[in-house]
């Protein structure tokens, strides 16, 4: 069974509500994995990362049962979930991506579409074995690749990301990229974990090299699943001298100070067509920004 998380309420980002029992002890049990094939949901993802909706625009689940290749995603009560990679839809099926899916869906749907695009993709993207190349065979219901030529295992991954709200005492900084629309929306700073390198050398060395700002110190307050493709969100406040930002060295737009007063009438919609729009509601950075809002500091 998997254990609930401890603390009070949980944040209020998506995919990490009302999340499976991943039930570990039954992917090796294939007696088990067979008798809850026979009556398992199943959800359908495509490599476009897309599940199938119904009229009303809700997660549609597969016929009754789950093929030999669907993976166990785990157990709601006595239910068994599986995933299934879908090579192509019926014409007249309707679809719709994650991130459509966690500003509408239940709680529960999301999550399960999250957990499905994540191990399906990591799946799609290693049918061969990393060391010598051969072809992957798929065992533990799915959860582990394995290489009949040279014996290498391989299981999925999700890749480190740091996602932080920088602040000198007073500011938030936020940036943005130039693809983003609307051109006043900014997101706090994230970027990736190098090899060799701790969570607190990642906040300033990805904020220094996005911003040119220096971070002081750092302080880890909450992650998140991020199935675009596979990462897992690490989520800070950050204390910063207050430098100049500037952004010419990196993939960042711009990269600005907001003041408090700013940063509130963004989370309340109250910045008018001009002023400053923040993250949606489905992502940590937008609950890291409130979170600064409320007074949490590093």
């Amino acid at each position: 069974m998997t254990p609930a998380l401890p603390g009070h309420d949980l944040p209020g980002f998506a995919f990490i509500a009302e999340p499976l029992d991943r039930a570990d002890h039954l992917r090796t049990d294939t007696v088990a994995l067979a008798a809850l094939r026979a009556r398992a949901q199943c959800i359908g993802v495509d490599d476009d990362g897309r599940a199938a909706t119904d009229a009303q625009g809700n997660l549609q689940v597969l016929r009754a049962g789950a093929a030999e290749d669907a993976v166990f995603l785990g157990l709601r009560g006595d239910v068994p979930w599986f995933a299934q990679r879908i090579e192509q839809w019926p014409d007249d099926q309707s679809t719709l991506d994650l991130r459509a899916a966690a500003m509408q869906w239940p709680a529960f749907d999301s999550t399960l579409f999250a957990q499905a695009r994540a191990v399906l993709r990591w799946r799609s993207q290693h049918r061969h074995c990393p060391v010598c190349g051969g072809a992957l065979t798929f065992a533990r219901a799915g959860w582990q690749g394995e290489c009949a030529a040279c014996g290498a295992v391989q299981y999925p991954r999700s890749d480190p990301a740091v996602i932080v709200a920088v602040s000198d005492g007073e500011r938030l900084l936020l940036g943005r990229q130039s693809t983003w629309m609307p051109k006043t929306r900014y997101s706090t700073l994230a970027g990736f974990v190098e090899p060799g390198e701790s969570l607190e050398q990642t906040v300033q060395r990805e904020v220094f090299e996005e911003s040119r700002v220096r971070v002081i110190r750092s302080r880890y307050l909450a992650s998140q699943p991020w199935p675009f493709p596979g990462s897992l969100m690490l989520g800070f406040v950050a204390h910063a001298e207050p430098d100049m930002p500037d952004t010419h060295q990196d993939e960042l737009e711009d990269a600005r100070w907001f003041t408090h007063d700013e940063v509130v009438c963004a989370l309340e919609g109250r910045s008018g067509e001009d002023g400053l729009e923040v993250s949606p509601k489905v992502s940590i950075s937008r609950w890291l920004i409130e979170q600064w809002a409320a007074g949490a500091r590093a």
